[in-house]
């Protein structure tokens, strides 16, 4: 209990935490977000739980299921002459097979940070003697602003800007990770920054189909609490079903105009992600009216020859499972550490291994 203190209503906080005792059982809830995982890390929020109620990690962080074959493919377009990578800085430690975007830039390669899609726009209207190739990382929440810098690319005619589009889609993840039955799971802390733009709706197949009972949160530490006791209320009743607690920002519908640019962008398609394989329809790509912005079409033949990745020892696919928690790594602490990452579960800023590193050590 002593984390309570460093909550700014610590009355409700301490009501909500009764409450879970009262309904207290044998539950194991996975956080699917990452923001979600580094906030109950930092705030103790396992801690203040009952002891039969377990949190566990899952795959919401965008830069650690961006799959190794998909970066090393991005990082061989480096070492092409007047090509700038451009990407969010997130992504700027994670290890490749033999490089990464730190070391490229450090041996001379043109690589720079966005804090938006548009930025690596700008820098393509501005220098049209270079190629600007974006590394399109994240899910349903940067997806909008990844379609309108495309728009932005193609109204402007800009034959110097393209995407290497590795988008994925929440829902579809979920479905492979449930049916694979790997972790049986109670409850999913569904991510709320991504249900803004898709609608809770999107996951009413999960209690439908796998009885796996729901609910979307905020990151507040106080918005994870109310989804935990939101699930395992559904566990007492035993009526599985989608809950929203973040309905300050979430609602059932899709928001329309989000999901209208995407659909006029993108088209569903696979995606390779780390730790599950390929999943179908768990990714997208671009439409053929702005096919001409893709840069793995564009790039096809240098990609081609681009080797899969060899054996790794990292672990970090099963920690995105759900079936291996960080400290529980053999190389967490060790060969594996913030200095020295084997994988980007350590890098992220949302990775599991670098939540637990940082505060539960």
């Amino acid at each position: 209990m002593k984390y309570i203190d460093e909550f700014r209503n610590k009355d409700l906080v301490q009501g909500i935490i009764r409450r879970l005792g009262d309904l207290a059982a044998p539950a194991l809830i996975m956080e699917v977000c990452g923001t979600h995982t580094m906030a109950a890390a930092r705030f103790g929020l396992k801690s203040l739980l009952p002891a039969p109620v377990q949190l566990v990690s899952g795959p919401g962080c965008p830069v650690c299921v961006t799959d190794q074959y998909d970066l090393d493919k991005f990082l061989a377009l480096g070492e092409q002459p007047h090509t700038v990578l451009a990407s969010f800085g997130d992504m700027l430690r994670v290890p490749g097979s033999h490089t990464s975007l730190e070391k490229q830039r450090a041996q001379g390669a043109d690589v720079r940070f966005v804090y938006a899609p548009l930025d690596a726009v700008d820098w393509a209207r501005r220098e049209p003697d270079k190629q600007v190739v974006f590394f399109g990382v994240g899910f349903e929440t940067t997806m909008p602003t990844t379609a309108l810098a495309v728009k932005t690319a193609a109204a402007a005619v800009l034959d110097n800007f393209t995407l290497f589009c590795v988008h994925k889609t929440m829902p579809g993840a979920l479905g492979a990770l449930l049916a694979g039955g790997e972790v049986k799971v109670s409850g999913l802390l569904l991510p709320g920054h991504v249900t803004t733009i898709i609608g809770s709706q999107a996951y009413e197949f999960i209690p439908r189909e796998f009885g796996v009972s729901c609910a979307v949160t905020g990151f507040e530490p106080l918005d994870m609490l109310l989804g935990v006791e939101a699930i395992l209320r559904q566990l007492r009743g035993g009526r599985p079903r989608v809950d929203n607690v973040y309905r300050r920002a979430v609602q059932v519908q899709a928001n329309p105009r989000a999901r209208a640019l995407l659909d006029e962008v993108f088209q569903p398609s696979d995606a390779l992600w780390r730790g599950l394989g390929v999943i179908p329809g768990s990714g997208v790509k671009i439409r053929g009216d702005y096919a001409k912005f893709d840069a793995q079409a564009r790039f096809a033949p240098i990609l081609a020859q681009v080797p899969p990745p060899p054996p790794s020892a990292c672990r970090c696919g099963e920690v995105l499972r759900g079936v291996l928690h960080p400290q529980d790594c053999p190389l967490f602490d060790k060969a594996c550490n913030p200095s020295q990452p084997l994988g980007p579960c350590m890098v992220s800023s949302e990775g599991a291994c670098a939540a637990a590193y940082r505060y539960e050590r």
